[in-house]
């Protein structure tokens, strides 16, 4: 029997639904699949998972290949779509990470100058205001907490926080011309 006829009696067992006769099929055809993707392509990792969702089509689309067509070229060409499909599906997505990129560093710029502005501000701060304003803004202490662990009464904690983020809040209006 050719290898074209011997293609053909595999079909045809399974399209009666015999998954050993397309095993078979697989067995005949992935090594040449393989090959066609990882030269197109030239990744060989990618190559591999196209060739497996080549043979997850082809197994859900036999009753499209037509009587007497060559099923390494019918593969070869649902491979080929598969990775022309991946090709676009890269590029959106390397668009999509540059964007981001590009957005992170911008984000990333102005939180950076934002941190050095709230530094200096802090710097200009009272070395006892500072702590408190440290403790309770920035480490989520409560007042009570921040009074006990710097040892100050605890009006004297609150005025602290008080005066001191509003001279942080100045200072970020003055940076951003609102104020």
């Amino acid at each position: 029997m050719t290898p074209e006829g011997a293609d053909e009696a595999l079909v045809a067992a399974a399209r009666r639904g015999q998954a050993e006769a397309f095993s078979r099929l697989v067995e005949r055809h992935q090594q040449a699949l393989r090959a066609f993707l990882r030269r197109t392509g030239g990744d060989w990792a990618l190559a591999d998972d196209l060739a497996q969702e080549t043979f997850v089509v082809a197994w859900s689309r036999l009753d499209q290949l037509k009587s007497g067509a060559s099923v390494r070229a019918w593969l070869c060409g649902i491979g080929y779509r598969k990775h022309l499909s991946a090709l676009r599906s890269g590029r959106r997505d390397r668009a999509r990470e540059a964007a981001y990129e590009a957005e992170r560093a911008h984000v990333s710029a102005r939180f950076e100058d934002e941190r050095l502005t709230l530094e200096a501000a802090l710097g200009e701060l009272a070395p006892d205001q500072r702590a408190c304003v440290a403790l309770c803004l920035a480490g989520d202490f409560s007042h009570a907490e921040a009074a006990e662990a710097l040892g100050l009464p605890l009006g004297t904690v609150k005025s602290h926080v008080t005066r001191g983020r509003a001279r942080l809040l100045q200072v970020l209006e003055d940076r951003d011309g609102h104020g």
